[in-house]
């Protein structure tokens, strides 16, 4: 039996999550701007999924293991250490999209930035419209409707 993912959308206030979680100043400015800037690209609401998680929209996937679920198509976790942005989909396509993208780490399935000022927001833009267009394509995904 295929086991439950953990991260699934609720009903919990981002604002309320926000406010409580993030205890720098910096980092709580710079989440509320992520919210308005990923809001506006993916044309969706903020929500929380799982404990903390912002996602922008949902995609459905299912992969060949017969595992499948839902997912923000475009996200990011304002952690302790650094923002865990999850926006980015690796194909040949979109690998150039980091060139320009300013000081981060990339993790299996997100990039990590410590502040937004050191990362170039246009090139944040092309990355996450990327992603939407690339999810629009390959998944069952809520932007289907926009």
């Amino acid at each position: 039996m295929a086991k439950a993912n953990k991260t699934t959308e609720t009903e919990v206030s981002v604002t309320d999550f926000i406010n409580s979680y993030v205890e720098n100043e910096q980092k709580k400015a710079d989440s509320f701007e992520l919210i308005k800037l990923m809001s506006e690209w993916s044309g969706f609401e903020p929500k929380m999924w799982g404990p903390t998680i912002i996602g922008f929209g949902s995609y459905h996937y299912k992969y060949a293991s017969g595992h499948e679920g839902d997912m923000p198509i475009i996200g990011f976790s304002p952690r302790k250490a650094e923002f865990s942005l999850y926006i980015y989909s690796p194909t040949e396509e979109n690998i150039h999209l980091l060139d320009d993208f300013g000081k981060f780490k990339m993790g299996k399935a997100c990039i990590y930035v410590k502040k937004l000022s050191d990362i170039n927001i246009d090139s944040l833009e092309r990355i996450c419209k990327a992603t939407i267009e690339y999810l629009n394509k390959h998944h069952e995904c809520a932007c289907h409707k926009k």
